[in-house]
């Protein structure tokens, strides 16, 4: 389609054009995806295999204080008069040494089966007492804190062994290693932001990596509410956890649950994320419209929406939403006035599945549209004025204008908040638990309620089952759909391809 015809198009069959042109894009954007990660993979082990040429390259052309190195760290530093570099290389590989002697060693030698020796009751003294073995918990614990130590030290050992070759050909050069003191001003000057950044880095290391590494080590062990530690050891199940949740076979209501629940939170997050942004485009057009008066007061009290916290509000609608709630008395009240003798008991939230995921995303457009319309409203008022002139002299309509200057403006803009928002309502939990606490209940699934999404299941198998391998295992795929629809759509939208198209 040329672009004469395409402009000749209204706006409905542009959106048919443009949603097909999508859709037949998805495949060649998920291959791209694939293809990069893929690029990256070979990269990666490229970059290894070049690591290692360097590392013999280094020991055959360094001298013998450089060879020393690769043994003992810091001896290259010490020996080119870049003292207290070499001093601090050689005190962290002792600490090293005494770190696995003391304590890393204990458990990164039982890594591979998690403890073998069970907790008992043994007779001492006469006396029945219960002794205590191997607990898995501590061994997977501070085995990988064990592993990321090393890699830490691997690093610091390439560091030390760069290091010394620098500093020989420094002297070869005949120069001199610079002081204490240059080095000093260095990082509270050119290298200031590494200063101001490593206590960060470190804190993100120590609460963010290592959790996710111990989280997604979990997902591959039994560790469940019959083998709970230190009572009981749980160990290495391989991909079992991953293979119940799409053992799809009659009767297994693992696969059938994660599927279904899959679906849901595909098409709750879809419908949470299209609705409050649609609606809040409405009603923030409707606020900064010409002629609209008190638009200050209209803002204002969305932002005091926004200001109860969102689970006073969900709590507050859960008990309106009861059957003996306030909605119910309210439509009781209603329909006496009209010569009604019934009592009306509407079961929103535990009645069907439709009612219950219907009020959820209902709820959800309230808590939520007053987000959208101050975003909203932002964008509005930063649209060049000179795009709605000329179209005025154009000839242009409302609706021309909204579809070709208005819409993709703010679609530009906000595809990045989309797709957070997106991401976002996949991990909902609030919204759902505290409004139907995932209900209605069903024999159908396991341990999950038919509004349940997956982030509510997980909570519940971690904090009422204790099936944390099977929690962990959900976790890790919520987190592989999150990130490729994420990679896939911004790296699609014109907001990465094109940057400069509103500026």
């Amino acid at each position: 389609m040329t672009f004469v015809e395409y402009k000749m198009l209204n706006p409905f069959q542009r959106f048919a054009y443009n949603f097909k042109k999508v859709l037949k894009s998805i495949p060649k954007s998920v291959g791209r995806f694939f293809v990069g990660i893929g690029k990256a993979i070979v990269k990666f082990f490229t970059g290894i295999g070049k690591g290692f040429k360097n590392y013999g390259t280094t020991f055959a052309k360094g001298d013998w204080a450089t060879k020393l190195s690769y043994l003992i760290f810091g001896v290259g530093d010490l020996h080119k008069g870049k003292y207290y570099k070499g001093i601090l290389f050689f005190i962290t590989e002792v600490l090293y040494i005494l770190y696995i002697t003391l304590f890393g060693w204990q458990y990164i030698s039982k890594f591979g089966t998690l403890g073998t020796v069970q907790t008992s009751m043994q007779k001492v003294n006469g006396i029945p007492k219960q002794v205590f073995g191997d607990n898995s918990m501590l061994i997977l614990l501070y085995s990988v804190l064990t592993i990321v130590i090393t890699v830490v030290v691997f690093a610091i050992y390439i560091a030390n062994i760069k290091d010394a070759y620098k500093h020989q050909v420094m002297r070869e050069n005949g120069e001199k290693p610079t002081s204490l003191r240059h080095d000093v001003k260095e990082f509270l000057d050119g290298k200031y932001h590494i200063t101001l950044l490593s206590f960060p880095v470190l804190m993100i290391a120590v609460f963010n990596i290592l959790p996710l590494i111990f989280m997604i080590l979990i997902a591959f062990t039994n560790y469940d509410k019959q083998h709970m530690p230190p009572g009981t050891l749980f160990t290495w199940v391989g991909m079992d956890n991953f293979g119940s949740l799409f053992n799809l076979v009659e009767g297994a209501k693992k696969g059938k649950t994660f599927i279904e629940l899959t679906g849901w939170t595909l098409l709750w997050a879809v419908l949470a994320t299209f609705t409050n942004y649609i609606l809040g485009m409405i009603v923030a057009l409707m606020i900064n419209k010409k002629g609209i008066k008190f638009k200050g007061l209209w803002r204002t009290l969305f932002v005091i929406a926004i200001a109860v916290p969102q689970f006073v509000s969900l709590l507050l609608m859960n008990q309106m939403l009861q059957v003996n709630g306030a909605i119910n008395v309210l439509l009781t009240d209603i329909s006496h006035l009209f010569g009604g003798t019934e009592t009306i008991e509407i079961q929103f939230l535990n009645s069907t599945t439709f009612m219950a995921r219907a009020t959820v995303v209902i709820v959800n457009i309230w808590v939520g549209i007053p987000y959208t319309i101050l975003s909203m409203s932002g964008i509005l008022m930063n649209i060049p004025e000179d795009l709605y002139e000329s179209a005025r002299i154009d000839g242009a309509t409302p609706v021309k204008t909204f579809t070709a200057i208005t819409l993709p403006y703010m679609i530009f803009v906000t595809t990045p908040q989309l797709i957070t928002t997106f991401v976002g309502n996949i991990n909902n939990f609030n919204v759902i638990y505290l409004l139907t606490g995932g209900g209605p209940t069903t024999q159908d699934y396991y341990q999950a309620g038919r509004t349940d999404i997956l982030v509510t299941w997980l909570f519940k198998l971690s904090m009422d089952t204790q099936d944390y391998g099977l929690a962990a295992a959900i976790g890790i795929l919520v987190f592989i759909v999150c990130a490729t629809i994420s990679l896939i759509v911004y790296n699609n939208s014109k907001s990465m391809k094109d940057e400069e198209a509103f500026s």
